[in-house]
């Protein structure tokens, strides 16, 4: 064995070259442990390879080969033996190559590790080399001189005649490498599809052209520093001197920093690492819990009746509420399989994986901060909450009412074409009935306390009476008013140039009769169409009807003092519904079915046009102050709208069920109702400053209900006592109420 030869022990070189100064020998004492390993290992693994027919040899051929073995070793040896200054030996080696292939990552891997080693060193061993789990690779079986001759005949495919010197097995190639050795051979483009010769692009036209495309001079701005980056430059230079923008953060806020950053730790044994999740990843909704009916052992009110089991099994499976029906099991291990389970979960499977997700912002807002901060309704009392008195005596509908100037009287006009007179405490004091086929539609008191007038018109009539219920001074004024006008030379007619009467006139102005007469009905006026609507002027001596079918003629103003009537329209874009005298100012308000006009009588225009966005407006009325009105309309809305703000509506109220038929504004006092077909009366608390930046305060107060809905039809008309907080309405069935 090569152990036991004196001569050739390779630990004396080791020692020597550990011991030489010159070499620095880390790498070259590798090298030498690394020979010497492998070749005291590859002595043992031959005795041990052998079969033992094979090392039946005499013991002497073996050492004999083994001394042959190392011999050879020492002429194919990379080193000489020399001499150094102290006359021992030393050894010199060639230099090693740094640029190794079996160290390049990206070369392929050899399955011989050996690395630069010569084969020649493995001629004597059944082993040429070893792999990199450190096995011996044995050298592969050579057949004689007919399996060479056939192998020539007979040529398999990828046969090259050639052996790798790695692996000492014939090598083969592919077609593929073929194909490259084939196309090198007849001097082709190695790579497989290359044009040598491609066509020309014409990325430059061939024309030659005489002048530039653009001769234009560089503009100055090129040869200038730039005053919009000197502008941003100043304003982050006046950032970093106030303190704003930080360069550079002071070292403490950087220590601290780093101090507090957690160190990461990873679990080495985890199957996955914990991922963040993505951006737009939206987590499956959960299944809903399951609910009573899915027990075993159900509630029985959960149990399905004979006929409840018969609909479900009668009606499809895509119109069923539930995919199961309840049913009812004494044990638990009496449950039988569920059948649908697998459908459901396939359906399941198809919602996770075909169903879009969104995500839906939700705002978390408190309710209570979105509603206004109002005063509570019991700061805000005085205002009517209970009925005081209830009127009879109309037959049929009561469709109008109102309070006298004084607040001493109630005036009101039904369907039995009659006008009555009552006091406050509920008795009838006078009535008179202006028609017998038609109602009255409306009622109001002149608004002067100089005298006692009221108004009221049936049809196309309009009648001004004096009641006999107050003394004979107011009483005489009263005739005087009236009848001042009858002196007048223009009272009925008038007269052009030529003495023609124009007919076409658009009042006439009569005497009613002497059954009326002596009822107190001094004054009858005649238009073309029926009267739904008056108001009175804030001095008494002019008047306004409204009569929504007389088209040109359906705004008219009626002069008392001398009975004369106009009609400041040619035409109006709608049909009138209502109308009203401003309280201060010489503006006159006209609302059609969706829009409110607001004229100005002395300049004889325009002056603003008020939307409230109602389908058809029912009523208005003008706030004392003159710069805020209420819209009543029949789509159920209530709207408040601020002259000086917008033309658009301030406030929309919706608390009733059905049509607004009329509101009315206190003269005094900061309170307004509606008036409902749902046969309620709604009151509101507005509270309005002279201050201009803030808004009015509207509060409902109180609904008050009382009338009967007769014929769809409930409260139809509402008004207010000029000095207390009273409130009257008048009711399809046949009643007023005194509400205070």
């Amino acid at each position: 064995m090569i152990s036991k030869t004196p001569g050739k022990k390779r630990k004396e070189p080791v020692e020597s070259v550990e011991s030489d100064d010159e070499l620095a020998g880390a790498p070259l004492d590798g090298v030498l442990s690394d020979a010497d390993d492998g070749s005291s290992l590859a002595a043992e693994d031959v005795s041990e390879g052998f079969d033992s027919e094979e090392i039946d040899n005499d013991e002497h051929s073996s050492d004999a080969e083994s001394v042959s073995s190392i011999s050879s070793f020492q002429r194919h040896a990379d080193y000489k033996v020399t001499t150094d200054a102290n006359g021992n030996e030393r050894y010199e080696y060639a230099d090693v190559n740094p640029v190794y292939d079996s160290d390049d990552s990206d070369a392929q891997e050899q399955p011989n590790t050996i690395g630069d080693i010569p084969l020649s060193f493995y001629d004597s061993y059944p082993h040429i080399g070893y792999d990199i789990n450190g096995k011996k690779i044995m050298r592969p079986a050579t057949g004689d001189a007919l399996d060479a001759l056939l192998d020539t005949i007979e040529i398999p495919k990828g046969w090259t005649g050639l052996t790798d010197p790695q692996t000492g097995k014939p090598l083969n190639l592919s077609q593929s490498e073929l194909e490259l050795l084939r196309r090198l051979q007849m001097a082709e483009v190695p790579e497989e599809g290359f044009d040598p010769y491609p066509d020309m692009v014409p990325y430059f036209t061939g024309v030659e052209e005489k002048m530039p495309l653009s001769s234009a001079p560089e503009p100055k701005r090129r040869f200038l520093p730039s005053k919009h980056e000197a502008k941003r430059i100043a304003k982050l230079v006046r950032a970093i001197k106030d303190g704003k923008i930080l360069p550079y953060k002071p070292p403490e806020e950087r220590d601290r920093e780093q101090n507090q950053e957690e160190e990461t730790h990873y679990d080495i044994w985890a199957n996955e690492e914990a991922q963040e999740p993505h951006v737009m990843h939206i987590a499956a909704p959960k299944l809903a819990p399951p609910g009573y009916d899915l027990s075993y052992n159900p509630p029985p009110e959960y149990l399905p009746t004979g006929d409840e089991k018969k609909a479900w099994q009668q009606t499809d499976p895509e119109e069923r509420e539930k995919e199961y029906l309840p049913a009812q099991y004494d044990a638990l291990r009496k449950v039988p399989g569920y059948g649908e389970f697998v459908k459901e979960r396939f359906e399941r499977c198809l919602d996770l994986y075909l169903a879009p997700r969104i995500r839906k912002n939700r705002l978390n807002i408190d309710p209570n901060s979105l509603l206004p901060k109002l005063p509570r309704p019991e700061e805000l009392k005085p205002f009517p909450t209970l009925c005081q008195t209830i009127f009879k005596g109309h037959e049929g509908r009561v469709r109008t009412a109102a309070f006298s100037p004084d607040g001493e009287w109630i005036a009101s006009g039904g369907d039995d074409g009659t006008v009555r007179v009552w006091s406050l405490n509920g008795h009838q004091e006078w009535s008179a009935r202006l028609s017998p086929d038609e109602s009255v539609n409306i009622v109001r008191w002149r608004p002067n306390k100089d005298a006692f007038i009221l108004a009221a018109a049936a049809g196309e009539d309009l009648f001004l009476a004096v009641p006999p219920l107050v003394n004979d001074a107011t009483e005489k004024a009263s005739r005087d008013v009236l009848d001042a006008g009858f002196g007048h030379a223009a009272h009925n007619a008038t007269t052009d140039g030529n003495n023609v009467i124009k007919k076409d006139t658009p009042a006439k102005w009569s005497r009613p009769g002497t059954k009326l007469e002596e009822k107190g009905v001094l004054l009858k006026l005649t238009v073309r169409s029926a009267i739904k609507m008056l108001s009175w002027h804030r001095r008494g001596d002019f008047i306004c009807s409204v009569s929504p079918r007389g088209q040109r003629s359906s705004v008219a103003i009626h002069t008392v003092s001398k009975h004369l009537s106009q009609i400041p329209f040619r035409r109006l874009p709608g049909l009138a519904q209502a109308a009203h005298f401003h309280p201060s100012r010489p503006y006159f308000f006209v609302a059609t079915q969706r829009v409110i006009r607001c004229y100005d009588l002395q300049r004889q225009e325009l002056v603003k046009a008020i939307q409230p966005g109602a389908r058809w407006i029912s009523g208005f009325d003008v706030h004392p102050g003159g710069d805020n009105l209420i819209v009543g309309s029949y789509d159920r809305r209530l709207l408040w709208h601020d002259l000086d703000l917008s033309s658009r509506p301030f406030k929309t109220m919706r608390f009733h069920s059905q049509a607004i038929r009329a509101v009315k504004y206190h003269k005094s006092l900061p309170l307004f109702a509606d008036a409902s077909d749902d046969g309620s009366l709604q009151i509101f608390h507005g509270r309005i400053v002279s201050d201009l930046m803030e808004s009015a305060t509207i509060v409902p107060v109180k609904m008050l209900k009382g009338h009967k809905v007769t014929s769809n039809l409930g409260v139809m008309d509402v008004d207010w006592h000029p000095r207390h907080p009273w409130c009257l309405s008048a009711g399809a069935d046949g009643t007023l109420r005194l509400w205070a």
